[in-house]
């Protein structure tokens, strides 16, 4: 495993998704069944058609195996969909797919609630299978949308 980039240096946001690096660290408590959770509540991207901003509040919850990520690096990697065209569905889906690649948890989840464009709220979720026997998974805790009503 390589030393973390990004912890206790400067680092100045990837231009994009694929140039972010991101650090993994030993997990702690190896063999230990819990869940770890990240929240981007501002989540930013372009619309791969106008370049219009679209937002998004993320939720990632993941079991770790061997490692877990550094939070530092996870977050100048969700920066970096800042500049990135992309629709919903790849960018929610892309997030973690890289995650799992990388990492390798024992399981992962992530909700993207996607803020109205074009009057339509899109929600996407994914996960990785079925969460293991005895692991406490609470609700993501973000309402649909419901705009004014």
């Amino acid at each position: 495993m390589n030393p973390p980039k990004h912890l206790g240096q400067p680092s100045a946001l990837p231009a994009s998704p694929d140039e972010a690096v991101l650090d993994y660290v030993p997990n702690p408590r190896p063999g230990r069944l819990y869940l770890v959770r990240f929240v981007a509540p501002e989540f930013t991207s372009l619309c791969p058609v106008t370049a219009q901003p679209d937002f998004a509040h993320l939720v990632i919850d993941y079991v770790p195996g061997e490692t877990i990520v550094e939070s530092k690096s996870l977050k100048l990697f969700l920066g970096a969909f800042r500049n990135h065209q992309a629709f919903h569905e790849d960018c929610t889906i892309g997030i973690a797919e890289r995650l799992v690649a990388e990492m390798q948890p024992r399981w992962l989840r992530i909700g993207g609630y996607w803020y109205p464009r074009g009057g339509i709220p899109i929600d996407v979720f994914w996960q990785t299978g079925t969460p293991p026997e005895g692991l406490w998974v609470p609700d993501q805790g973000v309402p649909g949308y419901r705009g004014r009503g």
